[in-house]
């Protein structure tokens, strides 16, 4: 065994062993004390006004804003689900004023996205009992924390497969057609932004952490195809299901994230392995996005490049005002996330805006916002090809510095 393994073998024992502390934490806190209480200020905000008359031209062009993947974009389907990846407790949710089930301190990419686009700053949950298919038919989100395009990733931490949230699409159809009619439910389908993220979990708990018995079956490369394949699978049901307009992000700096670096501390720094491991995949991701819209009738996909813009924040951490880029915000920043970060630990920092990272696994609003805000840019182009305004136009994203 080379070093080089060895040394990823040791971190997936470590990481092994983390789950097990996450799961005996979990089960020690009061499911009662988690429920409930960010549900009137979360639905008070989705509620919140339009702010420009642009935004609602453009939410006439976008009629909703549809969210399928994993924790980066999971907005609290994972509250009502029995695993121990939640997130419904404070200190998450702190600067969004409560704790709704984002892995974030403040609101995630699809949220941003749909304010700008004149519809709710809050893309709600499917899963979440306080709204209805009144508030999904302009925004919904299917995204499950954890779970990955290999359907043996969910299976780790017990959460939804990317199939059931088709499956769960294909329901949200059958209500959205009882409650707007057959016509306006076919336009709010074919007209809406679907964003996708996905991929991050299916290295870094499935094949990496030694788990699932993928690493015997495939080699890194050959599960790299797998997952494409995965995906392209994913894309063409979605289209049958009358997806027309996607925007699909590639893999972040993996190896970046502080439980990787933590789990690397012997190296110390980034997992380099794992770097190249995104960078590999987001190619032939890429490569079978542009070859299936050609294949596939109508469907007009973004493929959104997060990586390099990730590692420039990292690399730059001056350029946005961030003081720290190695942990999170929460707690020591080191490993904990989910139930690890909760309010009880002294040591989260008071200042969220000084950190790349919130826990050991997702960043801050911050950067996201940053992030977004570059690659929003770079999809000007194809915003014109599918007919809806450019994202550029609203201040949330024209008034961000270039990277």
């Amino acid at each position: 065994m080379s070093s080089s393994t060895a040394a990823l073998a040791a971190a997936a024992a470590a990481a092994s062993a983390a789950l097990l502390v996450l799961a005996a934490f979990a089960g020690g806190v009061e499911a009662r004390e988690r429920e409930s209480a960010w549900l009137p200020a979360a639905k008070k905000m989705a509620a919140a006004p339009k702010k420009v008359a642009a935004a609602a031209a453009a939410a006439a062009k976008v009629p909703a804003v549809i969210v399928f993947g994993d924790s980066t974009v999971d907005t609290g389907n994972n509250n009502v689900v029995a695993t121990m990846l939640k997130s419904n407790f404070p200190p998450y949710g702190r600067d969004l004023g409560a704790a709704t089930g984002r892995f974030c301190n403040g609101r995630l990419p699809p949220d941003f996205m749909s304010e700008a686009l004149g519809l709710p700053p809050l893309v709600p949950a499917y899963l979440d009992p306080a709204y209805g298919i009144a508030d999904f038919a302009r925004g919904v989100c299917f995204a499950s924390a954890g779970t990955g395009l290999d359907n043996a990733t969910a299976g780790v931490l017990a959460v939804i497969p990317l199939w059931k949230e088709v499956e769960y699409f294909k329901e949200y159809q059958r209500r959205l057609r009882r409650h707007a009619g057959r016509a306006a439910a076919r336009r709010i389908v074919r007209d809406a932004l679907y964003v996708v993220s996905i991929g991050t979990n299916d290295f870094l708990e499935n094949y990496f952490l030694l788990v699932t018995g993928r690493f015997k079956q495939f080699t890194v490369g050959e599960f790299e195809d797998f997952l494409v394949a995965q995906a392209a699978g994913f894309l063409a049901a979605i289209h049958r299901l009358g997806a027309r307009r996607v925007a699909f992000a590639g893999l972040s700096a993996i190896g970046c994230l502080p439980l990787e670096r933590t789990l690397n501390a012997l190296r110390g720094g980034c997992v380099e392995e794992y770097n190249q491991v995104a960078r590999d995949y987001n190619v032939k991701l890429n490569a079978m996005i542009a070859g299936l819209q050609r294949s596939l009738p109508g469907l007009k996909i973004a493929y959104v490049p997060v990586y390099d813009d990730m590692l420039n924040l990292i690399n730059n951490p001056s350029t946005l005002g961030l003081e720290n880029v190695e942990q999170g915000c929460c707690a020591t920043g080191m490993f904990e996330m989910s139930y690890l970060c909760n309010e009880k630990n002294p040591l989260t920092c008071p200042d969220a805006d000084k950190y790349f990272f919130w826990d050991s696994f997702h960043p801050t609003e911050k950067p996201i916002l940053k992030i977004l805000a570059k690659e929003l840019q770079i999809l000007s182009s194809w915003c014109a090809m599918i007919g809806i305004p450019s994202f550029t136009q609203w201040s949330y994203f024209s008034s961000t510095d270039t990277m």
